[in-house]
C-alpha cells in the first residue's frame, strides 16, 4: 500500500494528531513512544518497539523473556502444561 499524504496542523501546545487510520495501521495506542528524526525540511516519526521475545536460534524459535528463570525449568514446563490443558479441557481432567 503506497504511503498517502495528510496535511496536519500544529496546534498552540505545538502538538499534531495523528489519523486514526495510521494509529489503528501502525497499531499505536496512547502512551506509545515515537522516535523523532528530523533532516533538512523533513520529520521522520517512527515507533520504539520493543525487541521482539521470539527468536531462531538453529532453525527452533526461542522466547526470551529477558529475565532469568528462577524455576525449574521441568516445573515450568509442567505448570504451564497443565493451565493449557485445564483452559482447552474447561477444568476437566
Amino acid at each position: 500500500m503506497p504511503p498517502r499524504a495528510n496535511r496536519l496542523t500544529i496546534d498552540a501546545a505545538g502538538r499534531v494528531t495523528l489519523p486514526r487510520s495510521l494509529r489503528r495501521r501502525l497499531r499505536l495506542e496512547p502512551g506509545d513512544t515515537l522516535h523523532l528524526d528530523a533532516q533538512d525540511d523533513r520529520i521522520t516519526l517512527s515507533p520504539v518497539r520493543p525487541p521482539a521475545p521470539l527468536r531462531q536460534e538453529d532453525g527452533i524459535w526461542v522466547y526470551g523473556s529477558g529475565q532469568p528463570v528462577t524455576v525449574p525449568l521441568r516445573d515450568l514446563i509442567e505448570e504451564t502444561r497443565g493451565e493449557r490443558d485445564a483452559s482447552l479441557l474447561g477444568g476437566a481432567r
